[in-house]
């Protein structure tokens, strides 16, 4: 029997791998995917998916509830993968408005529709409704210690306080009307179509172009790298065998400092494509900028529940998946090129000017 599940936000960079990976993986399913096509949403990331009589895509608000319900009612939808978020720090910082909007709000309409169609006698055998949130809801990390699951919440931007607020809110849901939900809170993903505000395509974007690559602080800030196809399969695990109303921390047992993330994508591109006009290697292009506001200085995470209880840990090295990410980005400069017209390109420059840092950001 098909399994039909509700992907919010497949258009993104984490939420599109996810629907390649259950339409290749899963092919009794159907995914139906709803994304708003913000900025960082692109139909071209399932462009190849298109014509699979699976999948179903609708461009439309997780805000709006009618049309969420209608969903619900149209496709019978039996799960819920919710990505859809704004996620990008700095812009939470400038303008937290949509943050709140969508990221409380849009889940609040996701848990109620959940709610509304799932009959009492069905959700704990079939329905699941899975939030896929951040490491970030936990705060910052001194040089030592890890996240676990048992980690309070101690948000520092708006954007993270957002998560934290639909994480509380989704456990609501599960205590107060029973509804079958899982969390997962997951660390820095990085992979093939990651729209380039972020750190890796960014930084591989004006590295091979010999444009400068300013980075925040001191650069010595840690975060926990998580390959975007070691991630799909863990939210896939946690989908079909999680405990109903637990969360699991998804990690990819990899702390860099983003200097060092900066200087290894640099010695990559020197090693693969023609050098820079100036004969310069790539690393000469760094520069310092001032900090962020509140950059949490260090996350790290415990994956050891999921492992232990799920049996599900990183099949990717560190290296073995910045290679295929460097090799992807190099092999699909047409998808960057499609992302990087000039709306974006107005968008960017008037967010952080033509010199904006380079950070670490989830999605």
């Amino acid at each position: 029997m098909a399994y039909t599940v509700l992907v919010t936000g497949g258009c993104g960079f984490i939420g599109a791998n996810f629907v390649r990976f259950l339409l290749t993986e899963r092919p009794n399913w159907r995914v139906v995917n709803i994304d708003k096509l913000t900025y960082a949403g692109n139909q071209a990331n399932l462009a190849d998916m298109a014509d699979n009589p699976a999948y179903t895509f609708v461009h439309g608000d997780i805000c709006d509830q009618n049309l969420i319900n209608e969903l619900f009612d149209r496709h019978k939808v039996q799960a819920v993968v919710h990505f859809a978020a704004e996620s990008h720090v700095d812009r939470s910082i400038t303008g937290p408005d949509a943050f709140i909007h969508t990221n409380i709000n849009g889940t609040f309409v996701l848990l109620e529709a959940a709610r509304a169609h799932w009959p009492a006698k069905d959700q704990a055998a079939v329905c699941r409704f899975l939030h896929v949130s951040t490491d970030e809801v936990y705060g910052s990390l001194g040089p030592t210690g890890y996240f676990t699951e048992e980690t309070p919440y101690d948000p520092r931007s708006p954007y993270s306080a957002s998560k934290a607020s639909s994480d509380h809110l989704v456990r609501a849901y599960f205590h107060t009307y029973g509804l079958p939900v899982l969390l997962t809170n997951c660390s820095n993903n990085y992979g093939p179509y990651q729209f380039p505000e972020k750190l890796i395509p960014l930084v591989l974007n004006n590295a091979q172009h010999g444009k400068p690559l300013p980075i925040y602080g001191d650069g010595q800030n840690v975060r926990d790298w998580l390959y975007v196809v070691d991630h799909c399969e863990a939210i896939t695990k946690v989908l079909e065998s999680g405990q109903v109303g637990e969360s699991y921390n998804i990690g990819g047992h990899n702390e860099k400092k983003n200097l060092e993330i900066v200087e290894l994508l640099c010695d990559l591109l020197d090693k693969k494509i023609a050098p820079l006009p100036s004969g310069a290697a790539r690393r000469s292009l760094i520069t310092f900028v001032r900090d962020r506001a509140g950059h949490d200085r260090r996350y790290a995470i415990d994956a050891g529940k999921i492992e232990r209880e799920l049996g599900w840990r990183p099949r990717f090295t560190f290296e073995q998946g910045m290679e295929q990410t460097v090799e992807w980005y190099l092999a699909n400069r047409d998808w960057m090129d499609g992302v990087l017209d000039g709306s974006y390109q107005s968008y960017y420059e008037s967010m952080y000017g033509s010199r904006g840092a380079v950070q670490a950001d989830k999605e």
